[in-house]
């Protein structure tokens, strides 16, 4: 077949493996096609949205418990600052108390020492009776006068031994105040510090369980994404097939090996819906769907069900098509007049036709003269 025409460049088969490396659907048999594909793709892309959804919900139910964490947070700091205030009143009472115990002290110590004095002296200076004090008044003026001086000193003495005993017990009043002021104190900064370790402990966990599912959220929706542009991928494969009329018989004659790709098997498909044509100089490059076949035109027809050529080719256009060289399950044999090609271990060839009413066989020919090329990947 020597029709020449532009080469036409490959159509990359991408509508099987998503981005992510997750397989959209596993490879089938023969009988495998477009259609059973897309429902694959479809009930992958519908759990992956359900999974989505689910995340989404955890991620509602997680704020909110993180939003309750914050309320009570908030609650933990208001109380605090109440506790706070409370602490620094107390500590100002210990400020004053203090000063108040200083001054108190003082006082004891000026009382007594003033006690003490008044004792020595009246030790040193007894009081005179009642019969000296007459007579050695010069008057009855001097007289009263004297004796008053006498009742002030005794209240004197009376009052100063009254204050000291005062101060005495205040003083003792007073410290074991302080000492009860600063357990209470010490006892409110524990309770402050372990309200504000627990809620900060128990924000940190939502914060980080709010992050775990925002990240697996954010891995469920790539998958998602690239589940529907496989999907999206191969609905517009099945539309382009339906419109150029490809169809496949997967019960036919050649059938895919085991553990072969999904696309191996559409093609053998693709092959054995037109196996039994007749051959026609020309046939199959006005359009996929024709009565007869050439070789070239056979061979686009069955690679374009797997999506590995856009259009009709001629022979001489698949010398330079895919990659050099032979493939691991598909190679195509092509020079100016003439192609065939192999797939999982069947020859598809027009000239086979001749022997068994069918393109397939499972008898090799000569290669040489052919150049081998093989699509990416296969």
């Amino acid at each position: 077949m020597t029709l020449l025409r532009r080469p036409i460049p490959l159509a990359v088969l991408a509508a099987f493996t998503i981005a992510s490396g997750i397989l959209l659907v596993t490879p089938g048999p023969a009988g495998a096609d477009i259609n059973s594909r897309i429902s694959g793709a479809a009930n992958r892309a519908e759990a992956l949205r359900a999974t989505v959804n689910a995340e989404t919900a955890r991620i509602r139910q997680s704020a909110s418990a993180l939003a309750a964490a914050r309320s009570r947070l908030g609650r933990l700091q208001a109380a605090n600052a109440t506790q706070q205030a409370e602490l620094k009143t107390i500590e100002q009472a210990l400020v004053r108390a203090r000063e108040r115990l200083t001054v108190l002290i003082d006082r004891q110590r000026r009382a007594t020492g003033a006690l003490r004095d008044n004792l020595v002296s009246a030790y040193r200076q007894p009081d005179p009776d009642i019969v000296s004090v007459v007579l050695t008044a010069k008057g009855f003026a001097d007289l009263l006068e004297r004796a008053d001086f006498l009742k002030r000193i005794a209240r004197q003495n009376a009052r100063i031994m009254d204050t000291a005993r005062t101060s005495k017990a205040r003083v003792a009043r007073l410290t074991s105040k302080l000492a009860r002021m600063q357990v209470r104190q010490q006892r409110i900064a524990r309770e402050l510090e372990r309200k504000r370790d627990r809620a900060l402990a128990i924000r940190t966990a939502l914060l980080r369980a709010q992050q775990q599912r925002l990240a697996s959220r954010a891995t469920k929706s790539s998958q998602l994404r690239s589940v529907q542009d496989g999907l999206a991928t191969l609905r517009r494969k099945l539309a382009r097939r339906a419109r150029a009329g490809i169809g496949t018989n997967p019960g036919g004659q050649a059938q895919p090996p085991a553990g072969a790709p999904a696309a191996v098997g559409l093609v053998m498909a693709a092959g054995n819906a037109i196996a039994g044509t007749p051959y026609l100089y020309g046939g199959g490059h006005g359009g996929f769907k024709d009565t007869a076949y050439d070789c070239s035109g056979s061979v686009s027809y069955a690679l374009a069900a797997a999506g590995l050529v856009s259009s009709p080719m001629a022979s001489g256009g698949f010398t330079s098509w895919g990659e050099p060289g032979e493939g691991r399950w598909i190679t195509t044999y092509a020079n100016a007049g003439h192609m065939f090609m192999v797939v999982g271990g069947w020859r598809f060839d027009t000239t086979a036709l001749r022997g068994g009413g069918t393109r397939w066989t499972r008898t090799m020919r000569p290669t040489g003269g052919f150049v081998a090329r093989h699509p990416p990947g296969l």
